[in-house]
């Protein structure tokens, strides 16, 4: 027979056991709940399919765009093709939505998604709580007008549609301000949907081969100043942050509180240097909150990554500004119902 003394260590020693295996499983919970990364708002990914002919591995932060000679064969891109890690590689035929969404889900990113409608709304089914749908107008003088203008109603007001974007108007050679686009502007104004609109940066070096049309006078952020006079109430999203022209972004920015900028595209095809130079500028001038983080995803599943590393490892960004410029601004600008990440 078994002595009470016996029947006592015994449940003592399943007590200890349990709370030590609680213990454990809280820790792990923990530390699994650590592990997540903290959430970032991409504002400008584009909703393609990734199957780009001849697409070639790509170097991030190139540091030379080469020159031309019209007397030769031209290529469509003037980055120079220097060996380098980390390389970028892009998508395999038919895969690429598949590793960006597996990107977006692995780094914690929510992601405005643009581009035609029917091809963004696939992405949108696809991954439906990362998604924020934006679609607008690239070539307003071949479109029938009134036609997009009531398909573009209909996006925002039943379709589920929140962004009005990207809007190409600069590689048609327009200014923003030209009144023959301004109904579409009114619209958003009209609806309360913000607009984001190509400005500043474009074509690899290469902007008179692979768009002729372009110019890049009409980047200039200072061209928005005549439509935000007649549109008041519209909120606007410099694409690219008017880079190279940082002195009138600031000076826009410093006229109207409801503009906010992009760092996408910049912030991965011009050299490290250049790039931090200009973020840092817009901090150091007082516009830290109204910065956003984007990519300009295209072609490379880990051009996302890639892109928050630039944020994260800037010396010159407090802790809490990587947190407004990877979240808490874009959060601000969409009015996201959500709280503010640390």
């Amino acid at each position: 027979m078994q002595s009470p003394h016996y029947a006592v260590i015994c449940a003592a020693r399943f007590f200890f056991c349990a709370a030590l295996l609680f213990t454990c499983s809280v820790a792990s919970l923990a530390q699994n709940a650590e592990s997540k990364p903290a959430p970032v708002i991409d504002v400008h990914v584009h909703a393609m399919d990734g199957n780009i002919p001849g697409a070639q591995p790509m170097c991030p932060n190139t540091p030379q765009f080469l020159a031309s000679d019209p007397k030769d064969k031209e290529e469509r891109s003037g980055w120079a093709k220097n060996a380098c890690t980390p390389a970028l590689y892009p998508a395999a035929p038919g895969e690429y939505m598949k590793e960006v969404l597996a990107e977006m889900e692995r780094l914690n990113v929510t992601a405005v998604v643009m581009g035609d409608p029917k091809s963004v709304q696939k992405w949108k089914e696809a991954a439906p709580n990362r998604i924020i749908a934006g679609t607008g107008i690239d070539n307003p003088a071949t479109a029938d007008k009134r036609a997009l203008l009531e398909d573009l109603r209909k996006h925002f007001t039943t379709g589920g549609f929140k962004v009005m974007g990207e809007i190409g108007l600069q590689y048609q050679g327009i200014s923003p301000s030209d009144m023959s686009v301004d109904k579409y502007f009114a619209l958003a104004e009209e609806l309360d949907v913000p607009v984001a609109i190509h400005m500043g940066t474009g074509g690899s070096g290469r902007a008179n081969i692979t768009s002729p049309n372009f110019r890049g006078s009409k980047g200039d952020p200072l061209l928005l100043e005549e439509l935000l006079a007649r549109h008041p109430k519209l909120r606007v999203q410099v694409m690219h942050a008017g880079y190279p022209l940082i002195d009138n972004m600031l000076t826009l920015l410093q006229a109207n509180s409801h503009v906010y900028v992009d760092v996408a595209g910049l912030i991965w095809s011009y050299p490290i240097k250049e790039v931090n130079r200009y973020i840092e500028r817009l901090v150091d001038a007082g516009f830290g909150d109204r910065v956003m983080f984007g990519t300009d995803q295209l072609v490379w599943p880990k051009l996302m990554a890639y892109s928050i590393s630039i944020i994260q490892n800037a010396q010159y960004l407090t802790p809490q500004q990587k947190r407004d410029i990877l979240f808490n601004n874009a959060a601000r600008f969409l009015r996201l119902e959500t709280k503010p990440a640390n």
